[in-house]
Protein backbone atom coordinates (compact mmCIF):
# COMPACT_ATOMS: atom_id res chain seq x y z
CA UNK A 1 0.00 0.00 0.00
CA UNK A 2 1.77 3.39 -0.87
CA UNK A 3 1.70 6.19 1.24
CA UNK A 4 -0.66 8.28 -0.29
CA UNK A 5 -3.42 5.81 -0.14
CA UNK A 6 -2.70 5.33 3.59
CA UNK A 7 -2.62 9.01 3.87
CA UNK A 8 -6.07 9.53 1.78
CA UNK A 9 -7.53 6.74 4.17
CA UNK A 10 -6.64 8.25 7.17
CA UNK A 11 -8.80 11.25 6.04
CA UNK A 12 -11.54 9.69 5.35
CA UNK A 13 -11.45 7.84 8.83
CA UNK A 14 -11.08 11.10 10.15
CA UNK A 15 -13.39 12.80 8.18
CA UNK A 16 -16.08 9.70 9.12
CA UNK A 17 -15.39 10.51 12.90
CA UNK A 18 -16.15 13.76 12.65
CA UNK A 19 -19.42 12.53 11.07
CA UNK A 20 -20.42 10.40 13.98
CA UNK A 21 -19.81 13.05 16.53
CA UNK A 22 -22.39 15.35 15.07
CA UNK A 23 -25.31 12.83 15.70
CA UNK A 24 -26.82 13.02 18.82
CA UNK A 25 -25.24 11.67 21.90
CA UNK A 26 -27.34 8.80 21.90
CA UNK A 27 -26.91 8.01 18.25
CA UNK A 28 -23.25 8.82 18.52
CA UNK A 29 -22.98 6.09 21.86
CA UNK A 30 -24.67 3.13 19.61
CA UNK A 31 -22.86 3.85 16.41
CA UNK A 32 -19.64 4.03 17.80
CA UNK A 33 -20.66 0.61 19.71
CA UNK A 34 -21.29 -0.41 16.34
CA UNK A 35 -18.41 0.35 14.89
CA UNK A 36 -15.94 -1.21 17.51
CA UNK A 37 -17.98 -4.61 17.49
CA UNK A 38 -17.82 -4.51 13.43
CA UNK A 39 -14.04 -3.39 13.37
CA UNK A 40 -12.96 -6.47 16.08
CA UNK A 41 -15.81 -9.01 14.74
CA UNK A 42 -15.58 -8.04 11.11
CA UNK A 43 -11.80 -7.93 11.16
CA UNK A 44 -11.29 -6.34 7.75
CA UNK A 45 -8.33 -5.81 5.84
CA UNK A 46 -8.88 -3.45 2.97
CA UNK A 47 -9.30 -0.15 4.16
CA UNK A 48 -11.60 0.72 1.41
CA UNK A 49 -14.29 -2.12 2.46
CA UNK A 50 -13.61 -0.77 6.23
CA UNK A 51 -14.51 2.51 5.02
CA UNK A 52 -17.32 2.05 2.78
CA UNK A 53 -19.03 -0.34 5.52
CA UNK A 54 -18.44 2.58 8.18
CA UNK A 55 -20.00 5.21 5.90
CA UNK A 56 -22.48 3.10 5.24
CA UNK A 57 -23.09 2.95 8.51
CA UNK A 58 -23.07 6.51 8.96
CA UNK A 59 -24.84 7.08 6.64
CA UNK A 60 -27.82 5.30 7.81
CA UNK A 61 -27.63 6.53 11.17
CA UNK A 62 -27.39 10.60 9.48
CA UNK A 63 -30.66 9.51 7.85
CA UNK A 64 -32.30 8.02 10.65
CA UNK A 65 -31.82 10.94 12.57
CA UNK A 66 -33.28 13.03 10.19
CA UNK A 67 -35.99 10.67 10.10
CA UNK A 68 -36.72 10.27 13.70
CA UNK A 69 -36.28 7.16 14.04
CA UNK A 70 -35.29 5.62 17.44
CA UNK A 71 -32.15 3.34 17.68
CA UNK A 72 -34.38 0.40 18.55
CA UNK A 73 -35.90 0.59 14.97
CA UNK A 74 -32.57 0.71 13.55
CA UNK A 75 -30.99 -2.33 14.98
CA UNK A 76 -33.92 -3.94 16.57
CA UNK A 77 -33.92 -6.10 19.42
CA UNK A 78 -30.69 -8.05 18.70
CA UNK A 79 -27.97 -5.72 18.06
CA UNK A 80 -25.61 -8.24 18.13
CA UNK A 81 -27.64 -10.06 15.14
CA UNK A 82 -28.13 -6.11 13.08
CA UNK A 83 -24.29 -6.05 13.20
CA UNK A 84 -23.82 -9.22 11.83
CA UNK A 85 -26.42 -9.10 8.98
CA UNK A 86 -24.63 -5.92 8.20
CA UNK A 87 -21.08 -7.21 8.32
CA UNK A 88 -22.35 -9.76 5.66
CA UNK A 89 -22.94 -6.90 2.85
CA UNK A 90 -18.70 -6.50 3.50
CA UNK A 91 -17.26 -9.72 3.67
CA UNK A 92 -15.09 -9.58 0.30
CA UNK A 93 -12.77 -7.68 2.95
CA UNK A 94 -12.72 -10.15 5.69
CA UNK A 95 -9.24 -11.65 6.70
CA UNK A 96 -11.12 -14.69 7.20
CA UNK A 97 -11.60 -14.97 3.29
CA UNK A 98 -8.56 -15.22 2.01
CA UNK A 99 -7.76 -17.74 5.10
CA UNK A 100 -10.64 -19.95 3.68
CA UNK A 101 -9.44 -19.70 0.42
CA UNK A 102 -5.85 -20.37 1.48
CA UNK A 103 -7.55 -24.10 3.05
CA UNK A 104 -9.32 -24.52 0.19
CA UNK A 105 -6.41 -24.52 -2.20
CA UNK A 106 -4.28 -26.70 0.19
CA UNK A 107 -6.54 -29.66 0.52
CA UNK A 108 -7.53 -29.31 -2.93
CA UNK A 109 -4.10 -29.52 -4.14
CA UNK A 110 -2.77 -32.28 -1.94
CA UNK A 111 -5.83 -34.07 -2.69
CA UNK A 112 -5.21 -34.44 -6.43
CA UNK A 113 -2.05 -36.23 -5.41
CA UNK A 114 -4.06 -38.66 -3.64
CA UNK A 115 -6.25 -40.09 -6.35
Amino acid sequence: MSISTMIAEKRRYRQHQARTRRLPADYHTAISALERYLMYFGAITKGDTMMSMLDDLAELFEQSVADGTPIRAIVGDDPVEFAEAFLRNYSEGQWINKERERLTTAIDRVAGNDA
